[in-house]
């Protein structure tokens, strides 16, 4: 397989010369490395390569260049390989250039001259942008396939299992793919054994279940050890930082998770409020950073495994799993987030997976390119998703119950919304039900002042709507408030049964549960704030109090 390609431009030979020799000295392996003093005859060298299926990871050009600006380039070069990473360099009269070239280009990053050494301020910022470029780019296929129907609700479960787990996988719809049938024939496999598997290794597994597939791609459903300083129950954004920070203060720390780390902040096609990210990031890349950090630190991670009951024994909190397997730890921290309302509608509960999904926006928009498409609610998880189908579908309507979106959504993901044309919001609309046969082809929309309804086309319909903690599994005596939310610290002491389960001489920890040593974090906690940020918080600052309950016990 052909090496992809760092493109570096300066019209000065000498830095041209450096930049090169420090380009090749640390990524000749991975990478060709290829320079030129004329930013014109690169533009022009692009096209040849693109001709050719050659692939460019990062360009690196300088500002100030006689026949176009390094801004200038990288729109040109923007336009032939978009999905290359993007740096300027520049001396520090031009930072204000490089600064505008964020939001003008696109820019990923600046780096100013000189860089010397390259150890400290040129190779960590490439190392990140080369490591963010590999973490989307498909080469010429090698690995894994899924073929299945494009709207059976068994095809989307493993699409969205392989998407959330971070594996890069190639979908291959059995109705418009000529090698779905290719490859189902090669395996002796027919339609009835679809959805199925394809591994890089030529394994072919019809209608597996995701346990089985995870085990087959590496994942770890059982644990290697028995006992451990913290568990952590659900991999979103507060379990994975708990995870990070607990490995990193040297607790035996064990992160569980039933489906894949991220939570629903791993399926936001970009978060763009989050600290330190001023371009935004996806949420699959923050689970994916996270993930790796957190097993950096020694975190072992279990997925996709199911926690079904939690108990404590003394000093130690006993926690079973669906396949019956047990793990003990001295404290524990639950973390298992939230999941999305579903609308309590039977016409659209028969489509569930085959064109009406609950959140899915990233995996499944690809499936409605210059299609209608409808999305249910009005928070940010909504909006992020509109934003993110309006690349593809013809046009995405907003249904929302309220007069507008002000009071549920921030106002940059308005402002995105009111400035996309084919992104239309449906003020005091709901969808009452639907239509098709063996997939969504049609919705019914009532306004609900005028109660007055019409039957519209829709090829899907994206439900981001409320949020219901996942608590139902938790039977021990542990509060929790009208809508399922765990209470912790002195919040509790508004509930009539605290003084019967407290028993402690202290007052509980500000996150702990009224379980001793058990504590919550994240959107799952009564009271939390519902955004990326103080969820990661709350996760780094319940290893805080797990260290305190430890050291007293």
């Amino acid at each position: 397989m052909r090496l992809p390609i760092i493109v570096s431009i300066d019209d000065d030979p000498q830095v041209l010369q450096a930049i090169q020799h420090d380009l090749r000295q640390k990524y000749r392996k991975q990478y060709r490395v290829l320079a030129t003093t004329s930013a014109t005859e690169a533009l022009e060298s692009l096209g040849e390569l693109k001709k050719k299926g050659e692939e460019v990871a990062l360009f690196l050009s300088d500002q100030r260049m006689p026949q176009m600006t390094g801004v200038a380039f990288l729109a040109e070069a923007r336009r032939i390989f978009p999905n290359a990473k993007r740096a300027l360099l520049t001396a520090y009269s031009d930072i204000d250039a490089a600064v505008r070239a964020i939001n003008e280009v696109q820019l990923d990053y600046y780096i100013a001259k000189p860089w010397d050494p390259p150890q400290e301020k040129l190779y960590p910022v490439l190392d990140d942008l080369l490591s963010d470029w590999q973490s989307n780019y498909r080469p010429t296929f090698e690995g894994l396939r899924l073929i299945g129907y494009q709207f059976s609700p068994q095809s989307h479960a493993l699409k969205d299992f392989l998407a959330g787990n971070l594996f890069p996988y190639q979908w291959l719809d059995i109705e418009n793919d000529p090698q779905a049938q290719e490859l189902l024939d090669l395996h002796k496999l027919s339609r009835a054994d679809l959805p199925v598997v394809v591994l890089g290794d030529g394994t072919a597994l019809p209608k597996p279940e995701l346990v089985d597939v995870g085990e087959k791609l590496g994942l770890k459903p059982t644990a290697n050890e028995s006992l451990y300083d913290l568990a952590i129950i659900g991999a979103g954004p507060a379990g994975l930082a708990a995870a990070v920070y607990g490995g990193s203060e040297g607790l035996k720390t064990i992160l569980i998770d039933k489906r894949a780390p991220g939570g629903q902040a791993g399926t936001s096609s970009r978060i763009e409020n989050y600290l330190g990210f001023p371009n935004g990031l996806s949420g699959s890349d923050l689970t994916r950073r996270a993930i790796t950090q957190a097993q950096r630190f020694g975190v072992e991670f279990l997925a996709p495994q199911e926690v079904v009951s939690i108990h404590s024994e003394g000093q130690y909190k006993h926690i079973r799993m669906a396949d019956d397997s047990e793990v003990v730890a001295r404290a524990i921290v639950l973390s298992t987030g939230v999941s999305y309302r579903t609308l309590e509608n039977e016409s659209l509960d028969k489509f569930t997976g085959a064109g009406v999904y609950y959140g899915a926006a990233t995996t499944e928009a690809l499936a409605f390119r210059g299609k209608p498409v409808y999305v249910v609610g009005g928070g940010n998880s909504a909006g992020q998703g509109a934003m993110y189908l309006s690349r593809t579908a013809s046009d995405v309507y907003i249904c929302i119950r309220r007069p507008d979106l002000s009071e549920t959504m921030s106002q940059y993901l308005i402002d995105q919304i009111s400035n996309t044309p084919n992104i239309h919001v449906l003020s005091c609309t709901e969808v009452v039900s639907a239509t098709g046969n063996e997939r969504l082809e049609c919705v019914v929309l009532e306004n609900m002042d005028t109660h007055e309804q019409k039957t519209e086309p829709a090829s899907g319909v994206f439900i981001f709507i409320g949020a219901k903690p996942l608590t139902d599994w938790i039977e021990m005596d542990i509060i929790k408030d009208p809508k399922g939310f765990i209470a912790t610290g002195r919040d509790m002491g508004r509930y009539a049964e605290y003084k019967r389960v407290w028993k402690q001489s202290r007052e509980p920890f500000v996150l702990e549960t009224c379980s001793p040593g058990i504590f919550a974090a994240g959107d799952v906690r009564a009271g939390a704030m519902n955004r990326v940020a103080s969820a990661v918080g709350e996760g780094a600052m319940a290893v805080s109090f797990v260290h305190k309950y430890l050291a007293e016990n």
